[in-house]
């Protein structure tokens, strides 16, 4: 494991924590939910997989297959929010987060990526 994932992993993981926890009830998230045109369950699931997300990415500190796991639930869901941002026809600058998150995802998946296939 090295220093630059651990960072990374702290930095995604907080960041998942947050919005994951406000995708549970928060009233922006709820509007945009609606606005992306996605069911309540939906909103809910992505909070629970984002949760997890971050709790595999940090519990990879110690343990590099849970990194590699969490980074690649990150990949996902940044590509899933990124078709949906699309989807709704949002301006570039809307994409920018999820970007951003989805290279760090891939910068965690690939520093572990011997320990996921180990």
């Amino acid at each position: 494991m090295t220093t630059l994932s651990v960072v990374v992993q702290c930095v995604l993981a907080l960041g998942f924590l947050m919005f994951g926890l406000m995708k549970f009830g928060s009233k922006q998230m709820v509007d945009e939910f609606k606005r992306y045109g996605l069911s309540t369950g939906f909103r809910i699931f992505t909070a629970v997989v984002e949760v997890g997300s971050a709790a595999l990415l940090a519990f990879g500190i110690w343990k590099e297959q849970l990194a590699a796991i969490g980074g690649l639930a990150v990949v996902v869901t940044m590509i899933g929010a990124i078709v949906t941002h699309a989807r709704v026809k949002d301006p570039a600058a809307r994409m920018g987060m999820p970007l951003v998150l989805l290279l760090l995802g891939l910068v965690v998946l690939f520093m572990n990526w011997g320990a996921l296939l180990g």
